[in-house]
């Protein structure tokens, strides 16, 4: 008998090229007072904006142009005073930011009240309002995911709001959203979502489903992310952002591992963005993963993994340690900046103990 597990993800989901020309309609129909929540570009949504007007909504906008942080969410929930329905365009922080905007306009107590690890962690006290997600970017699964990473500057930490009732409305996942997408931000955000289905897949709450989405999405994702970084390819785009969905939907019904268990802290103390930090830390998490476990099933899946990523860059016989390894040199050689680039062991670790003992003679 399979084992007993639960899933729960967005009420509904559409996926495939064009479909986000059915969001105006779809949108009306949840409220006609609309907050648009969009990038630091606002040409990107102005065509849904458009649209959303002449649907009947009125729509006010509101601007996400860094990774999302306790005075933007505030902000954002003043903006979004009596609307009824929050839409979200644009990459994994303008999506957060939405969904943690539409959770907390109708809620009494502090933003502070709700955080995991800095605040107590409370459950919403009412319900979100409506929310639509639409990502521009394949990478962090956020519009299927029932949490929002919030940067807390004050602690130096990103935490999560996180309550079931946060999972959206609805998730318009439209490839044709993240064509052109720059060189950098396709790299950062595709190992963020090869992350995210290899993490769900070794952690001790896989399941039968998550399993069976991780498995597909594992190779798919590293051949699709491999040829992104040589030529803009329609069908490449197609299969990363089949590849984040899947790691939105794994991540948010299995959980995820040491790459983000350390993300969050290492965000916080530099200011790098999530996906170049989740990029740089996998190789290693892998080896120290494989190194450490002990229990043979889960030894077989780390090993599977190798295989799969040996796989892509042509040796499917290599071991973790080997694949890992290829796949940091891989990472770096297209142009991924390493924890080095971002100074988190110089500012925050000390200096070197040579340059200690120079001090002390």
């Amino acid at each position: 008998m399979p084992q007993l597990f639960a899933f729960a993800t967005a009420t509904e989901i559409l996926f495939g090229r064009g479909q986000a020309a059915q969001a105006p309609a779809r949108v009306a129909a949840l409220g006609r007072r609309v907050l648009l929540v969009h990038g630091r570009d606002p040409a990107r949504s102005a065509t849904l904006a458009r649209d959303l007007t002449a649907a009947g909504c009125s729509v006010a906008t509101f601007t996400v142009p860094h990774e999302p942080d306790m005075a933007l969410i505030e902000a954002g929930v003043q903006a979004g005073a009596g609307v009824q329905v929050v839409v979200a365009m644009g990459g994994g922080a303008v999506i957060d930011a939405g969904k943690a905007i539409a959770a907390l306009i109708p809620a009494t107590r502090p933003m502070l009240d709700h955080l995991e690890v800095v605040g107590q962690g409370l459950p919403l006290d009412h319900p979100p309002l409506p929310f639509v997600a639409i990502p521009t970017t394949a990478g962090t699964g956020a519009e299927v995911t029932r949490n929002a990473v919030i940067g807390v500057p004050e602690a130096r930490r990103k935490v999560s709001l996180r309550d079931a009732r946060m999972l959206p409305t609805l998730a318009i996942v439209d490839p044709a959203l993240t064509d052109g997408c720059p060189r950098g931000v396709t790299l950062a955000s595709g190992l963020d979502a090869i992350t995210q289905v290899i993490e769900p897949y070794v952690c001790t709450r896989a399941n039968p489903l998550t399993d069976a989405l991780c498995r597909d999405a594992i190779p798919r994702g590293l051949a699709a992310i491999i040829r992104l970084m040589q030529a803009e390819d329609p069908q490449a785009r197609d299969q990363m952002a089949w590849v984040s969905l899947c790691g939105g939907l794994a991540l948010a019904n299995a959980g995820l591992g040491a790459v983000h268990g350390l993300a969050g802290p290492l965000g916080g103390l530099t200011g790098a963005a999530h996906g170049a930090i989740c990029g740089s830390l996998l190789p290693h998490v892998l080896v120290a993963n494989r190194q450490a476990v002990t229990d043979p099933a889960l030894a077989a899946r780390l090993d599977q993994v190798g295989q799969w990523i040996g796989a892509a860059f042509g040796r499917p016989d290599a071991s973790v340690a080997d694949a890992a390894r290829q796949l940091a040199d891989w990472s770096r050689d297209a142009g991924l900046p390493g924890l080095d680039a971002w100074g988190s062991m110089r500012r925050h670790a000390g200096p070197p103990r040579r340059r200690r003992q120079r001090r002390r003679r």
